[in-house]
């Protein structure tokens, strides 16, 4: 029976080339079967699984010389070694993503549909499972309306839709909703506007205050803030909404006597 490796790839034809390139087979001798051909985010994303194949190592002859197959069974090894490695990270994020409950998906996902065709037409919804979340994708309608003002609408439904689902849930399933990739534009403009008011703070020598967040906007400012040694954050008030203040640090502006 000939020894089998197994090769992962982006894809089976990334796999099969880096087989070809670490066995130096060609292409029209390499033999193997797909034993995945990973799986693909939405809107083309880099896959969550990578493809992997088994490739059927081809016969040795007699004639083959036996330092460059000593040579060759030690590459295998470290390969083997690799491969285990990287398919016991690959069953870790498996069973954190296995965890979430396929029944809590689907509620969550027909819930949200529901509250979405309340608001707009058109609309798609489709699902990501991460291994702490649910992060559901809308995309098609009035993607503005949803949003809502400074994101408000969009806040609304993840909420409702997070309460629902964990109703149903015995573990705690954190929800996120993203619009047409809004997600990102937010977290991007957040951190400008934090990088501007802590300078802002640091030259006037008095805290700045950034008005009516939710817990993830202020999460993502105090993240882009903690590495400033100069300035600190605070949240304050109570409620679904606080401000985030930015302190400057205190410094000693007495000028020297002559």
């Amino acid at each position: 029976m000939s020894p089998h490796l197994e090769f992962e790839g982006k894809d089976v034809e990334k796999a099969s080339q880096k087989a070809c390139e670490e066995l130096k087979i060609p292409k029209e001798k390499l033999k193997y079967d797909v034993i995945s051909y990973g799986a693909t985010c939405i809107f083309g994303l880099v896959g969550i699984k990578k493809a992997k194949i088994r490739v059927t190592l081809p016969d040795l002859t007699p004639e083959d010389n036996i330092e460059k197959d000593l040579e060759h069974n030690n590459k295998s090894k470290e390969h083997v070694i690799e491969v285990e490695r990287s398919t016991k990270q690959a069953l870790l994020d498996d069973k954190a993503i296995a965890s979430i409950p396929d029944e809590s998906v689907n509620l969550g996902k027909n819930i949200l549909q529901q509250i979405v065709d309340l608001i707009t037409i058109d609309a798609k919804i489709s699902f990501e499972k991460k291994s702490d979340r649910i992060l559901f994708y809308i995309k098609g309608g009035n993607a503005a309306i949803l949003i809502g003002k400074q994101g408000q609408t969009l806040e609304a439904m993840q909420y409702l839709v997070e309460k629902i689902v964990n109703k149903h849930s015995e573990q705690r399933i954190r929800i996120q909703i993203d619009i047409e990739g809004y997600l990102e534009k937010r977290q991007n403009n957040l951190k400008m506007l934090a990088g501007r008011l802590a300078e802002k703070a640091k030259r006037s020598g008095k805290p700045i205050t950034i008005g009516q967040m939710n817990a993830h906007d202020r999460r993502i400012v105090h993240l882009a803030l903690r590495d400033d040694s100069s300035i600190r954050t605070q949240s304050v008030g109570d409620g679904f909404l606080k401000k985030l203040l930015i302190f400057p640090k205190k410094k000693y502006h007495g000028k020297r006597k002559a």
